[in-house]
This record gives structure tokens, sequence and C-alpha cells, in this order.
């Protein structure tokens, strides 16, 4: 099976392509063309800093249904306490860097680097990316950030400095996007902490289907999320 290289044309090659493992192609750049073009197309970046980019389809994706997160005693407790405020993106660049700050179990280091960080932030000046803040008081506490289009929201990555603060964030997203008529949460690939949650996997092909429908079923939701109901 042979990779494809990527170069200045943003097409991706069919997702069924994917090697086993779910690799589509590689290299390329962060372009926010191109990172629109592999949304639509149902594939992400994921790779090492200093590596070439790698662009992933699995076999399986990663979902949270929105009628399915999971909401454990402990949250619902945290919930009652009514403690912690939320916000929409008021602070996107500081979101994406407590992300990259938060330890993996399955790595040393964070795939978010300032090339991610610079590319991201790009996405949310043209309205795509999104951030969800969870305050203490006056202090940033948690929170998570991803990128909507048509009705799906497609999760890249969440932090916590407090105890729930991001599942904070996650339970009120899936509310607003209830109410707005999304689909599930592309969550990308499954880890114990997303199953936790309520995450579901599903093949590659159904997921394709899903994004269609998603993509085409409602105008994107563009610009700041801040005031929007």
């Amino acid at each position: 099976m042979k990779i494809r290289l990527l170069d200045s044309d943003i097409d991706f090659p069919p997702v069924s392509d994917a090697s086993p493992e779910g690799i589509l192609a590689v290299g390329g750049d962060l372009s926010a063309a191109r990172l629109i073009a592999a949304y639509e197309h149902g594939t992400f970046p994921w790779y090492d800093p200093g590596d070439p980019i790698i662009w992933w389809a699995p076999p399986t994706r990663a979902i949270i249904p929105l009628n399915g997160i999971r909401i454990h005693k402990s949250m619902r407790n945290e919930l009652n306490k009514n403690r912690y405020t939320v916000t929409y993106d008021t602070c996107f660049s500081k979101v994406v860097k407590q992300c990259a700050t938060v330890k993996r179990s399955d790595s040393s280091h964070t795939w978010i680097d300032t090339e991610i960080h610079k590319a991201y932030c790009n996405l949310h000046k043209l309205g795509l990316a999104h951030s969800v803040e969870t305050w203490l008081d006056d202090k940033l506490v948690g929170g998570l950030y991803g990128v909507s289009i048509g009705q799906m929201f497609f999760g890249e990555s969440m932090f916590s400095t407090s105890t729930n603060a991001s599942k904070f964030a996650l339970i009120n997203l899936v509310g607003k996007l209830i109410d707005w008529g999304f689909g599930p949460i592309d969550c990308q690939i499954m880890n114990p902490h997303l199953e936790s949650l309520g995450a579901i996997e599903i093949p590659r092909e159904d997921f394709s289907t899903l994004l269609t429908n998603k993509l085409k079923s409602a105008p994107t939701k563009k610009g700041p999320w801040t005031n929007l109901s």
C-alpha cells in the first residue's frame, strides 16, 4: 500500500485508501484551506512535533452521541454545586495553550506545538474553530476547543486544572449542540477517558455517511459563539 504524499493540491485520497492503522496521507501544510478540506473529507492531522504532518482516517471513529453523554454521580454533584461559569470564544488561544500542557498517558510530550496552535488560531479568526471555557471565579480552570462546519463539531482537545472543569464545559457544549440540531461530537480516536464520557466507535464508512449528511443539513454557524443562542 502506498501512502499519498501531499503537495500544493489540497485534495485528499478516498478515506478507503487509508492504511490498516488509518494513515491516509503525509505532508502538505496546515493552511486553513487544507484543514477545512480535511475535516470535510473525514481526515485530521496528528503527528509528533518536528515530524511530517500525518493525516488520519482511522478504520473506526470515536464519537460522542449527544444523547449518550455519560454523567456520573460525581459530575451530577458538581453540576448541582453550580460553582463554575462557562463562556464561549473569549480566550481561544489561551485554551489551546492550556490543552498543550496536559500530560498524556500515551506520550511524554504534547502534539500541540506552535504550528498547531497557529493553524487553529487562524481557523478561529475565520469563525470555524471555537473554544469553550470553564471559569472558577475569574480564573480559567478548564475547557476544550474544536472545529465546527455545518452541523458537526470536531473536538480537538480539552484540559482541566480543577475537578470536573473540562467535563463541565463539555456538558454545556452538548446542550448547545442539541439545541442547534447538531450531530454527534467527533472525538477521532477512542481512549479510556473518552469512553468514560460516553464515546462509542463507529466504522469509518458510517462516519463518512454521517459527515456528509451533517455538513449539508444546515449552514455553518460561522463567527464567535460568544452570544449565539
